[in-house]
């Protein structure tokens, strides 16, 4: 045990600035998303202003469960996740298919700026423009409809088309910064693989198929069993910055109920444990994904 001990000092000091590179990231995960765990109690607790919380068990889950609010609220979480994991999760892998394929480096280059960009915008910034651009009947989007002898669509209000509104712009946002892990899995890859498939005839399809999309599966599998891990979060900043009063019922999330119900009205309890409820489901679909993944394809998170 004492020389395991040592052996373990002697590592950490050998180490000592990758750990003290490490240390903000550290730092960062205690104060923000460990250390605030043991404030999930109140959500078995009614808060007292002044005096000691009383703790009621199971109370404030029954009253969630219970209210069709949050049966509405869940519905929607779970609608506008599936929608952005189905249409957005693919689209980082085939843009670094293709970028993959582009052979000038300075094209890659300049290709990759400009679709890292949108990542390094806020909501705010981004809601705005998104939202300049679809107005009706003045938007860009519009006056292009117009044109082309279509009647402008009020796409920010209408329940039929503002949940579409996130998934675009989601992927807007996120396409080129997702993809800088498909990316570098694929420039790993070594390059006699490619060219032992070339002497033996295979065609750049067969290539991509049979070499680049099989290198880079341990990688897509990870992600994707991370994406799940978020699946509940359906994205705060973007709703909120988003929604309104016409589309309220369609886009209302958990996050955007739990920020209504918690910090606006002041029913810390109720917040709380709509939010903890999230956190234990986030935690089953990370567990459940990755044994249906090492059952299916022999690779998992851990």
């Amino acid at each position: 045990m004492d020389q395991s001990r040592v052996l373990l000092r002697k590592r950490i000091y050998r180490d000592r600035h990758l750990y003290l590179m490490l240390a903000p990231v550290i730092l960062f995960f205690l104060v923000w998303h460990y250390i605030p765990m043991w404030g999930a109690r109140i959500s078995f607790q009614d808060v007292r202003y002044i005096g000691q919380n009383e703790w009621v068990g199971l109370k404030h889950y029954r009253m969630l469960f219970s209210s069709p609010v949050f049966g509405r609220v869940f519905l929607n979480t779970i609608t506008i996740s599936a929608m952005k994991i189905g249409f957005f999760f693919p689209l980082p892998i085939v843009f670094a298919f293709l970028l993959n394929e582009v052979r000038s480096e300075g094209v890659r280059r300049g290709v990759q700026s400009v679709v890292y960009v949108p990542h390094f915008l806020s909501w705010v910034v981004i809601a705005g423009v998104f939202i300049s651009l679809l107005a009706s009947p003045d938007g860009a989007v519009n006056k292009v409809l117009q044109f082309v002898g279509i009647e402008p669509i009020r796409f920010m209000t209408s329940t039929r088309y503002i949940r579409w509104v996130f998934v675009v712009s989601e992927a807007w946002r996120s396409v080129g910064w997702d993809s800088i892990l498909y990316v570098a899995a694929i420039n790993s890859i070594p390059q006699d693989l490619y060219d032992a498939a070339y002497v033996d005839g295979a065609t750049r399809w067969q290539q991509a198929w049979h070499i680049t999309l099989a290198s880079i599966v341990p990688t897509i599998i990870t992600v994707f069993i991370l994406n799940m891990g978020f699946f509940m979060n359906a994205g705060f900043d973007q709703v909120f910055n988003m929604m309104n009063d016409a589309v309220i019922n369609h886009v209302d999330i958990i996050d955007t109920y739990v920020y209504r119900v918690g910090l606006t009205k002041g029913n810390f309890s109720l917040g709380t444990a709509a939010g903890l409820f999230k956190g234990v489901i986030g935690l089953f679909l990370i567990f459940t994904t990755d044994r249906l993944s090492r059952r299916v394809s022999g690779e998992g998170l851990w």
